[in-house]
């Protein structure tokens, strides 16, 4: 009797883990306890992006360099698509950028409880870290390819180019925070229904890679000039901020405070569904990951 009141009183929990019944709640003291672990995840997804390869980060150059050596041989070159008068190198890498930040972000959160699911068995930490973990790796992708824009920019700008950047500009990191949001909302829809429905996983490769043709990335939307194509083109959540970008920094797109709001309105309510599913899906994953 002794030795048991004896085991009771050496028992002591620091920390009790129990599921959240509201499907909206964010605990951000607990995410903030976790930063370090945030970090290393970021540090570490980063890293292992090109681990063992001969050319290792000089990838995250490489590939929008192609891409834009592509995109303008065939769209601008053989399709005569046109730019707005914008350099071909500058209007293809600043979209090509922008939209593959949007769509690795993503790619990237729609695997979070399936890619993680070792670790998530092993270690408790809040799950909620691992889509923030997808968007900011891959700002830092993006960041690079930023920087190689900038740099176009200035060539063309030195040799003459008449280049107009607007005001907007100072809207460029809410741009991108938009754009950051919709990827973790959409993320997290698939993320949670991926535990269970694994073709989707495979939907959402096909759906992003034909997004990205009803996307203002490869050309103006200026150049559709049918009422009905251009408002259903509008009415996609990503074209008003990817037209927006276009505008602050290139001088050319369509600048647009109603769809802007679009925009938001769209992303916010994504997040909140998003979010709802993620919390309901994550108390219970395990069992069918």
């Amino acid at each position: 009797m002794q030795s048991e009141r004896m085991s009771e009183k050496e028992e002591h929990w620091d920390l009790t883990i129990t599921p959240r019944d509201r499907l909206l709640a964010i605990d951000w003291k607990e995410i903030w306890r976790y930063r370090d672990m945030y970090v290393l995840f970021v540090e570490r997804n980063f890293r292992t992006a090109y681990k063992q390869t001969i050319l290792g980060p000089l990838w995250f150059i490489i590939t929008p360099v192609l891409s834009v050596i592509v995109y303008a041989t065939v769209f601008g070159g053989i399709a005569n698509i046109p730019t707005d008068g914008i350099p071909p190198i500058l209007f293809y890498l600043l979209g090509i950028s922008v939209w593959g930040y949007f769509s690795s972000s993503l790619s990237a959160t729609s695997n979070s409880f399936v890619s993680n699911a070792d670790i998530f068995g092993k270690v408790y930490f809040p799950r909620i870290i691992m889509p923030l973990v997808a968007v900011t790796t891959n700002l830092l992708a993006f960041a690079i390819q930023l920087a190689i824009f900038a740099a176009f920019y200035i060539y063309y700008a030195a040799t003459g180019t008449e280049l107009t950047i607007h005001w907007q500009i100072v809207l460029f990191p809410i741009l991108m925070l938009i754009l950051a949001l919709m990827a973790v909302g959409f993320g997290m829809i698939f993320s949670s229904m991926t535990t269970k429905y694994r073709d989707l996983q495979i939907m959402l490769a096909k759906i992003i890679s034909l997004w990205v043709y009803i996307t203002p990335v490869i050309y103006p939307l200026s150049m559709v000039t049918n009422e009905k194509l251009h408002l259903a083109m509008s009415l996609n959540p990503v074209t008003p901020v990817m037209e927006a970008i276009k505008y602050s920094l290139l001088g050319q797109g369509q600048f647009s405070w109603l769809w802007l709001g679009y925009s938001v309105a769209f992303t916010a309510v994504l997040l909140v569904f998003g979010l709802m599913l993620f919390n309901k899906v994550q108390k219970s994953f395990m069992d069918t990951v």
